[in-house]
């Protein structure tokens, strides 16, 4: 497989487009994403126990494993607004079927932005019907983002069984990330041939690797939710577990999700550095995930890294809380090259090194144990005094 340069359209049948309508002041803030032809269709959601209309609406429209069609908008959430919530999540099904000329139980719906108010539908209307069916895929990335300072795209291309097939996904996300079981709003499309069944339990499994292992604030969103459409254009044979080409999908959709994941973490409100924690050696691989989440979702960790400060007791404080089983003995830390402790013990290090590795955007802590095989890594970003303003001034 290779990545390649496209959008979240470029699988063969997929269109999508976006504009502004008003719910933001000047950014775009509606699109839609659709399949020439009904797709397999797998989702995650958030669960957080508040969730918002749209949520609730796609999970039921995801019941028969089907969708063509996904109506999105930012600037507002939809979340906390009662029934009125689910008649106008509905009525934006219903408005983006008419216009596509396809069946609205085939539609599902996406909201990110304010919660608690009602999204004045007149407005969203006007957005709708202002919509391409031969649109800017480019644009429909634009319209999903809220505080975001860029779009998250990633597509990857391979051939499976003679075919090609290409796997696209973009996402949104800067603030409130800390997900479990999803985060932020995320579309990924295939061509590929693949049942409902088979492509919920590999969307699920790779979350937990990818999607569930980032964190910016410790937030999880009422709105959150990934999707995968799979329209079967590619026409290779259906993918079944366990196979060659199962595995050669797997892994470009593996290679989407975690470049979106890592995409969201550098990206995180007011963030100037992204951390990867890496561990190794642990007992199995839930504990080496635990372990790097707990690291680099320490808001001390997220703040020493912001000012450059190479306070290694903050990363031994998080490994200790994390939960994991371990065993002390065998725990090392290192930073970037620099082993700062090791076996229960400091290590004495290069001072100058260490402040040359801290000035770098990207910031890679390595944990290690000695307790087995299991390997695991999250994402995350520093915590600075911009993220403090951004969501200080959210409302207004």
């Amino acid at each position: 497989m290779q990545k390649i340069n496209g959008t979240i359209a470029a699988p063969k049948g997929f269109h999508a487009d976006g504009s502004h309508c008003g719910l933001k002041k000047k950014k775009k803030d509606i699109g839609w994403l659709y399949s020439e032809v009904p797709a397999q269709a797998a989702g995650v959601f958030t669960t957080n126990q508040i969730k918002a209309a749209p949520v609730y609406f796609t999970k039921a429209a995801l019941s028969d494993g089907q969708l063509q069609a996904i109506i999105v908008n930012s600037g507002n959430a939809n979340a906390c607004t009662g029934p009125q919530g689910m008649k106008d999540a509905k009525a934006m099904t219903e408005l983006a079927a008419e216009a596509l000329g396809i069946d609205a139980s085939l539609v599902a719906v996406a909201s990110t932005g304010i919660i608690g108010q009602a999204l004045p539908m007149e407005t969203v209307t006007t957005g709708i019907n202002q919509l391409q069916k031969a649109g800017d895929a480019q644009s429909f990335q634009q319209a999903i983002l809220t505080t975001d300072t860029c779009e998250k795209v990633s597509v990857y291309q391979g051939e499976i069984a003679g075919k090609t097939v290409t796997v696209a996904g973009c996402s949104k996300g800067s603030g409130m990330i800390h997900p479990n079981m999803a985060t932020m709003l995320g579309f990924i499309t295939t061509d590929a041939q693949i049942t409902a069944t088979v492509l919920q339990q590999l969307l699920a499994e790779l979350t937990e690797t990818t999607f569930n292992q980032i964190t910016v604030d410790g937030d999880t969103s009422t709105n959150d939710m990934v999707l995968v459409l799979a329209n079967g254009l590619a026409e290779n044979p259906p993918l079944a577990a366990a196979t060659p080409a199962y595995d050669q999908f797997k892994a470009m959709l593996a290679a989407v999700m975690t470049d979106l994941a890592k995409a969201i973490a550098k990206d995180g409100e007011g963030s100037t550095k992204l951390i990867q924690v890496t561990t190794s050696g642990a007992k199995d691989s839930l504990n080496a995930r635990m372990i790097s989440k707990s690291v680099v979702g320490s808001p001390l960790v997220k703040t020493a890294i912001f000012g450059k400060d190479p306070n290694w007791g903050r990363i031994l404080c998080a490994i200790g809380y994390s939960n994991a089983q371990m065993e002390l003995s065998g725990l090392s830390i290192k930073i970037g090259e620099t082993i700062v402790y090791d076996q229960g013990m400091p290590q004495a290090f290069d001072e100058k090194l260490m402040a040359e590795t801290l000035e770098r955007p990207e910031i890679f802590i390595a944990v290690g144990l000695k307790d087995g095989s299991g390997a695991g890594t999250a994402w995350g970003c520093d915590l600075t005094y911009d993220y403090v303003k951004i969501n200080a001034l959210y409302h207004t």
